[in-house]
């Protein structure tokens, strides 16, 4: 039991290390050995737990999965039966979060990096995304488009606000200092303008 209890200390550890380096240094840093000298340890004990690279990586991604989706369910919540209203506290807890977290938001959806079905990584970000494809089926498209394509194409949309407004690009090339309007002109592009 105590050397189960060591290994779930070390491989929680390891992911520990992963998600701090990841905030502070970004993708790039995130080698087996650079993990494994921080957390203490051989360069060789994550392959104990992790038996490749992109396995260890899956698990850190999993973690920023999980702390997307616990702060977007919360912002979800404060707009009970309002769909329309819980897809932009959505967007805005999704940019808060790419802003917040940059390392993380660019490593999470770096599937060429990852292994979508290591560790439950499909468990904690196809649900996200299920949420997504639901709100917008219930504030319903005005184009009438399949609820799933309106979800990946308003998904895509607000990568592309994060990425940019991280930047600095859209401030530059739009000419504004609040994301807000942006978030907004994203919904109405994918779902029609407000009728109320």
């Amino acid at each position: 039991m105590a050397e189960r209890e060591q290994d779930t200390g070390l491989r929680s550890r390891l992911v520990d290390v992963g998600v701090e380096l990841v905030g502070t240094e970004g993708v790039q840093a995130l080698s087996l050995r650079e993990i494994a000298r921080r957390a203490g340890v051989s360069h060789g004990a994550p392959r104990r737990y992790f038996p490749t690279h992109l396995t260890l990586l899956s698990a850190i991604a999993r973690r920023g999965f999980e702390e997307l989706a616990g702060q977007a369910g919360a912002a979800i919540a404060g707009h009970p039966g309002d769909p329309r209203g819980q897809l932009m506290a959505l967007a805005r807890s999704w940019l808060e979060f790419a802003l917040a977290n940059r390392g993380m938001f660019e490593l999470m959806f770096r599937h060429d990096l990852l292994e979508s079905n290591h560790l439950g990584l499909r468990e904690t970000s196809l649900p996200l995304f299920a949420t997504l494809v639901e709100l917008v089926a219930g504030a319903g498209p005005a184009s009438g488009a399949e609820p799933r394509l309106v979800a990946g194409a308003l998904w895509a949309n607000l990568h592309g606000i994060a990425q940019l407004w991280g930047w600095g690009s859209l401030q530059l090339a739009v000419g504004v200092e609040d994301a807000e309007p942006l978030l907004r002109a994203a919904l109405d592009a994918h779902l029609g303008p407000q009728t109320r």
